[in-house]
């Protein structure tokens, strides 16, 4: 009982890090890499499908990125898509392939992104500590029921915590890490 909580507490912790690392992706930084076009959607013969699934996305150089659509008639709809993703992009076409340069970050530009990303780290410290609220109450719940003694419970609690101070290590660790690549020039 005791173990699956902890198990379950500690699963979602996880997943809660390996979104951030996924919202961390999307904020870019000085240099070309395929996952800050992770979260564009193309519409496609009327359904909306993601980028990744209709072309091939290539890094050409550390500042450009080159996308060739499966479909020659695409080219219009990635592009607009680009467009208009919150991104800042703009794309260029030659014929079927499509050159996205990457701008140069100003210093300005640079500390939006590292607030957007505290406020991202943030939420991932939020969402693991109300992961550890959730276990700590279900423990709550199982001494109500005299399921477990207080000896038990209060160990539990000790490890839920230790698990949780993991993750938010990972989380703040995590965040310096792209504060760092943020701030190169």
């Amino acid at each position: 009982m005791i173990n699956d909580i902890k198990n379950e507490a500690e699963t979602r912790m996880k997943k809660s890090v390996e979104a951030l690392g996924h919202a961390f992706n999307k904020i870019r930084t000085g240099r070309a890499h395929p996952g800050i076009l992770e979260g564009i959607v193309v519409t496609y013969y009327g359904s909306d499908m993601p980028l990744q699934q209709v072309a091939n996305i290539n890094v050409e150089d550390a500042r450009t990125l080159s996308i060739t659509p499966w479909d020659k008639g695409m080219v219009q709809a990635i592009e607009k898509a680009i467009m208009t993703s919150d991104l800042g992009l703009n794309p260029s076409t030659a014929g079927t392939v499509i050159r996205i340069p990457m701008p140069a970050l100003t210093e300005e530009t640079r500390k939006n992104f590292i607030k957007h990303a505290k406020s991202e780290a943030e939420t991932a410290r939020v969402s693991v500590r109300n992961i550890r609220r959730d276990a700590n109450s279900q423990l709550k719940d199982l001494l109500k029921d005299k399921a477990i003694s207080e000896d038990d419970e209060r160990r539990a609690q000790d490890d839920v915590q230790k698990i949780t101070d993991k993750y938010i290590a990972e989380i703040d660790k995590a965040f310096a890490a792209k504060e760092r690549d943020l701030m190169e020039i």
